[in-house]
């Protein structure tokens, strides 16, 4: 009850500062794109402008963040927590008054097993502050939310298994084991399928997000990690291959295979589905793939590429550094480097871009 009236209070207040733009300011109701970045254990996140490139502003009160997620449809970010132990649940943060987070939490207690082993950050999309921290039961390595943006998913790649938030409630709604060692998960374009890669397994698990039941493992090859889902494929990032598996889902199974590299990790799709993007951490370099006639090209980028996102909004490819502070922008054209953005500390993560 107390998420709803969150909810409806934000939904209000935007709405009213909504209207005066539009009275008033009728030219800036056009949100320019933005990039939010967790930098892991530099304890924050960055807001890059993607027209500037350059950081404007940053995250606090974030512990050791590497998932993150959002969309369109949704008013949070959901960052989750390599940091052990259950206290940031219980923090107030500074954006929510004294009151409404005891009010929150009252009656809550910690449960047959005790307090949580780990937290998700709950963030206003456009304050960029922490608004709610909810306990989960292990270390999250990535996140994501549904597309009608209702449903968070927290992946806890030691503990294992996926929770499932209930982003009105503000509340772990269910918790589901998948295969050994789960590391990512991205919906389908409706929302009633949910793909979870899990990197001992050698698998994909597909949820039925109505019941939230596993209804099919689909193997992919050998330490499947990073996806991306497009149109009815999913492209998934075999780290113990050097591959790109892509699973026709109407199928399911693999019908295609892309070489990478030593290690690949990032990865994306262009919107108009042409290109493939990833990146090979062990051989220092970005590969990019004509998904069309499977023609390629490398660009060799050194510290150690990690993170990647195709931003078609501005035209660029951003990809981060694992050794160094800070996020390269590319020209997917040319492939070829145009600039740097230095993050200050931490390592750039899971990148998640606002006003598409």
């Amino acid at each position: 009850m107390h998420g709803k009236l969150i909810r409806r209070a934000i939904t209000v207040r935007r709405t009213a500062v909504l209207c005066f733009s539009l009275l008033f300011f009728p030219t800036l109701v056009t949100a320019k794109p933005v990039m939010v970045v967790p930098t892991g254990l530099a304890n924050d996140a960055v807001v890059i402008d993607l027209e500037q490139d350059r950081v404007t502003d940053r995250v606090p009160e974030l512990e050791n963040a590497h998932g993150l997620a959002s969309n369109a449809n949704s008013d949070y970010l959901v960052a989750g927590s390599m940091a052990s132990g259950g206290n940031g649940s219980g923090k107030r943060p500074v954006a929510v008054g004294e009151a409404e987070h005891a009010a929150h939490h009252a009656g809550e207690g910690k449960g047959a097993a005790g307090a949580p082993a780990s937290h998700v950050a709950i963030i206003d999309s456009q304050t960029h502050r922490v608004v709610r921290r909810i306990g989960v039961r292990g270390l999250t390595h990535h996140t994501a939310v549904s597309s009608d943006g209702k449903v968070a998913v927290a992946v806890h790649s030691g503990a294992g298994g996926i929770s499932v938030i209930d982003l009105a409630a503000m509340a772990v709604q269910k918790e589901l084991q998948t295969g050994r060692s789960p590391n990512y998960a991205v919906f389908s374009r409706s929302g009633e399928r949910l793909y979870v890669s899990n990197a001992l397994s050698g698998t994909v698990s597909e949820i039925d997000t109505a019941g939230w039941q596993i209804i099919r493992e689909i193997a992919v090859g050998r330490q499947p990690e990073h996806m991306v889902f497009s149109n009815g494929r999913l492209y998934v990032a075999n780290v113990g291959d050097g591959q790109v598996a892509v699973v026709d889902l109407k199928q399911g199974k693999v019908v295609a295979r892309h070489e990478i590299g030593r290690k690949p990790h990032g990865l994306d799709v262009s919107d108009d589905g042409r290109w493939l993007f990833a990146a090979s951490k062990g051989d220092g370099k970005v590969v990019r793939i004509d998904l069309r006639d499977g023609g390629r090209q490398v660009l060799d980028l050194q510290p150690t590429p990690y993170h990647l996102e195709y931003v078609d909004e501005v035209g660029k490819l951003y990809v981060s550094s694992r050794k160094a502070p800070k996020i390269w922008v590319i020209d997917p054209q040319t492939l070829t480097v145009r600039g740097e953005i230095g993050i200050g500390a931490g390592v750039a993560h899971q990148m998640v871009v606002l006003g598409r």
